[in-house]
């Protein structure tokens, strides 16, 4: 049986202003197994925010792809050229027992949804050997049996950002792809080699048995559900890089995997907990009569220098907002009524998509054609299918934005064969009248016009007629 309302978890805050927005801690696990644990004011926070905002666009096919493309080696550089030869060898060996193991480890479910063995390994870890050491790195922390199993459910932020879409909300981000992906590639070599020989060491003694990681899945799960608000595992969620710090390291080793750690902590937390509240500022001030909604990564909003922080330095005041706690009512500005095919009538939404509200208002115009990603992040099985109708939806969006056509563009030019200048066309209260020219106007050269020049005649004023017709529809 569930908890009580006022015994959930809240990783709900509101920003107090009129109308409040809000900041909602998320994590990166399918959201199922968090959903019935999030109180109903989160919820309705989000249902009545008229803007709903994320790290990065999870349904945008830019992002997976810019993502795709920042995990990869330099054009001609394949992993073998780059690692150790040992640890290349390891990797190797490590890969091909989880493609072996990945078929007993699919759950009924999976299979139900149609959800594959190899499918979702070539998924994963496809072109493996052109990413660089340390996507690879996170990819095998990845390759787990019990990461495989949820595989086919959104995770969390996914799936609020799929809903924002479903009751058309207008939605961004708060970071560029680059921001993200590119501290992660700052680490020097050595570093990296490390990272990567760790990660394979811990997965070698789980197969063995003789290891447990410290921090899993379900800790983390457990730690959201139960409300933690003090737990160290957000940081390394919202980082998604593994903690190398144990025990068995040598001194020399520690001293590296303190540094990555430091590395991490202030790369991927604290310098983006900074740059993400000056962004939120940003758009509080630029819209100050929108509510927003900020679902970020649990972690940003704990410890030490959280995006909270920057907000209230900023003059904000912020307060966290319990589970029992009622969330202002104030009724969104405009609603529409939807309908789905698969349940009966929704609550009304908020149709804020008319807001000039850029999806990416700090990325720079790309002028390259966007494309499919020929590879899915670890985490992106389960927008596949997604990602490739919003491509489609965008190549008709971009067709439709090409140039309004003037009313000169409208005029069909006649033939100079013709025997006649074109006749004087008016519109008055939407007719439109043909009034012919004085017989006798023009050169003499044209009365003796052949059949076909009269043809063309009638066909060019037909067509002038036509285009007006369809312009005055138009207007209408």
């Amino acid at each position: 049986p569930l908890p009580q309302q006022s015994e959930l978890n809240s990783f709900l805050w509101t920003i107090k202003r009129d109308p409040p927005s809000y900041f909602f801690g998320t994590i990166h696990v399918p959201y199922t197994r968090v959903w019935d644990f999030i109180p109903e004011n989160s919820k309705k926070a989000f249902q009545q925010s008229h803007i709903v905002y994320f790290e990065l666009d999870l349904t945008d096919p830019y992002t997976i792809s810019a993502l795709t493309s920042c995990q990869l080696l330099p054009q001609g550089e394949n992993l073998q050229d780059v690692l150790p030869r040992d640890i290349y060898r390891r990797l190797k060996q490590h890969l091909e027992y989880v493609k072996l193991m990945m078929p007993s480890w699919m759950t009924p479910d999976q299979r139900g949804k149609g959800l594959y063995a190899d499918y979702l390994f070539n998924a994963i870890a496809g072109n493996w050997e052109r990413k660089r050491p340390v996507w690879v790195m996170l990819m095998v922390n990845s390759l787990t049996e019990v990461d495989i199993k949820s595989r086919g459910v959104p995770v969390l932020d996914l799936y609020l950002a799929q809903e924002a879409e479903r009751l058309r909300k207008q939605t961004g981000a708060v970071e560029k792809v680059e921001e993200q992906c590119h501290p992660l590639n700052g680490l020097n070599f050595s570093q990296v080699v490390f990272a990567l020989n760790q990660t394979l060491l811990q997965q070698e003694s789980l197969r063995a048995g003789s290891f447990q990681i410290p921090y899993t899945t379900e800790d983390l799960i457990k730690h959201y559900n139960c409300g933690d608000l003090s737990s160290i595992i957000f940081n390394h969620d919202t980082s998604q890089v593994p903690n190398f710090i144990n025990a068995t390291l040598l001194a020399h080793e520690r001293i590296t995997a303190q540094e990555i750690d430091s590395y991490f902590r202030q790369e991927l937390i604290y310098k983006r907990n900074e740059r993400m509240g000056r962004r939120v500022k940003d758009l509080l001030e630029e819209y100050p009569d929108k509510s927003f909604f900020f679902a970020f990564g649990a972690g940003h909003f704990m410890g030490n220098n959280t995006v909270i922080d920057v907000l209230r330095r900023e003059g904000y005041e912020v307060e966290h907002t319990p589970a029992g706690q009622a969330i202002n009512n104030r009724k969104p500005p405009k609603t529409l009524l939807a309908f789905s095919s698969s349940s009966p009538a929704h609550s009304p939404y908020v149709a804020s998509q008319e807001l000039p509200l850029p999806l990416h208002p700090w990325k720079e115009e790309e002028e390259e054609e966007e494309l499919l990603p020929h590879l899915l992040l670890p985490d992106g099985i389960d927008v596949l299918e997604k990602i490739d109708r919003k491509y489609k939806k965008k190549k008709k969006k971009q067709q439709k934005k090409q140039r309004l056509r003037q009313f000169n563009d409208l005029w069909v030019r006649l033939e100079e064969s013709a025997t006649d200048p074109p006749p004087q066309i008016r519109i008055i209260n939407g007719y439109i009248t043909v009034e012919p020219q004085p017989r006798g106007h023009g050169r003499s050269s044209h009365a003796h016009a052949d059949t076909s020049s009269a043809h063309q005649l009638s066909h060019s004023l037909f067509l002038s007629l036509l285009a007006l017709t369809l312009h005055i529809i138009r207007l209408h």
